[in-house]
């Protein structure tokens, strides 16, 4: 990750909010090279503006000839020609004003991008084991898709001890931001500015963390950015995630559309939730021939049946008969599953010992259990792990 040198406190946390929350920050330059020393593979510096412009030229003319894949950014207050000047003369690679943090994350991609094309991706990949992805799917909306996908991932975090980022897939109307009560400074839709680049440490910083410990990547503020994004960007997100977290949780939108499917490729275990009523139930039977057209596996569908308890005139027996599947996990009607949420904290952080708490705690047991008993020799680095590709499925 970038080193930062910023004695600025505030300034500081502000650049890394956009660099990554691991970058590391420094207050001077005295402090800056005794850590070079000790990282050989670092790609940016980024000079903060109380860093003086001749020391800044300086350090950049002997790194431009000492380490020329590493990348210097300079920021000042206000950029005009003679700080450009200064800048080009000496090798830097970037100048940015203090307030474009766009401009600064789109440096940073770019700094990635040199690096990689200079010493080859190998020395940048994650080449360790793979997370498991759990999507979060229903043809039809409000049966507590989101609510599921949230308290899962809190459930799958236990407390800090396993890795967990829940992703927003419904680009148009997610509602994962406003169920955690965040207020994210990045959204999905800032990856497309680094997609030719986009690797880890451009991700990071676009995930907004929660006081649960969990990280989610939420949907774009404005419905039509979506229009912007690419359904291969969301495969390489989704990727990228699995290599980097324990658990990756996925809410998507109640619609076979390409990010769903893209999702899918990606996709380990498939939650498919139903209530008890008619026109859901016929909305996931329909899923659920639209999956065995898709040749998705069987045995990595599972079957959750929200508000159970519902005295509606269907039981949890018709739900099975028509669907062909058994219900993995009953989740009881409760008033205080709204309430909690409401007030920012999900039931499962909220009331952990309530029985809608409990059965979504024995769903994430259960994923636990089937990472932990996955054989050690099964995961793979994700730059040999195969891509499936739903359109391209071979038949059954």
């Amino acid at each position: 990750m970038p080193i930062i040198v910023e004695s600025n406190s505030g300034s500081a946390e502000l650049f890394t909010s956009v660099t990554g929350s691991s970058s590391r920050v420094v207050d001077n330059l005295d402090e800056l090279k005794k850590t070079l020393s000790a990282t050989p593979d670092e790609f940016a510096i980024v000079l903060g503006p109380g860093v003086d412009l001749e020391a800044a030229a300086s350090l950049a003319d002997m790194l431009r000839v000492t380490r020329p894949s590493t990348s210097v950014i300079l920021i000042r207050r206000r950029v005009d020609t003679s700080v450009l000047a200064e800048a080009l003369r000496s090798g830097m690679r970037e100048v940015v004003e203090e307030r474009d943090l766009t401009g600064l994350g789109a440096a940073v991609g770019r700094a990635k991008q040199v690096w990689t094309a200079l010493n080859g991706p190998g020395q940048t990949e994650s080449n360790g084991p793979v997370g498991q992805l759990i999507t979060v799917f229903s043809p039809k909306g409000g049966v507590g898709k989101t609510t599921l996908a949230v308290n899962l991932g809190i459930a799958l975090a236990d407390k800090g001890s396993k890795s967990v980022c829940v992703v927003d897939l419904d680009l148009g109307f997610g509602d994962i931001a406003i169920t955690l009560q965040l207020i994210p400074a990045r959204t999905m839709a800032d990856a497309v500015h680094f997609e030719s680049g986009l690797d880890f440490s451009v991700l990071e910083p676009l995930l907004t963390p929660h006081g649960s410990g969990i990280s989610a990547l939420v949907a774009p503020v404005q419905p039509d950015a979506k229009d912007s994004i690419p359904a291969v960007l969301v495969g390489r997100i989704l990727s990228m995630l699995k290599a980097n977290f324990d658990f990756v949780v996925v809410d998507t939108a109640p619609t076979f559309d390409e990010f769903v499917l893209s999702a899918f490729d990606e996709t380990d275990e498939l939650l498919l939730v139903t209530t008890l009523d008619v026109p859901t139930l016929k909305n996931v039977k329909i899923a659920v021939e639209t999956l065995d057209l898709l040749n998705f596996p069987k045995s990595r569908r599972h079957l959750v049946l929200n508000r159970a308890d519902d005295k509606v005139g269907l039981s949890a027996e018709e739900v099975e008969s028509t669907l062909a599947m058994k219900i993995e996990v009953a989740i009881p009607t409760s008033s205080q599953v709204a309430n909690a949420t409401n007030s920012g904290e999900p039931i499962t952080s909220a009331l952990p010992k309530h029985p809608v708490s409990q059965a979504v705690t024995r769903l994430a047991q259960s994923f636990e259990q089937k990472a932990e008993e996955t054989p050690a020799s099964a995961p793979k680095s994700r730059a040999a792990a195969p891509k499936r590709g739903l359109l391209r499925r071979n038949s059954r």
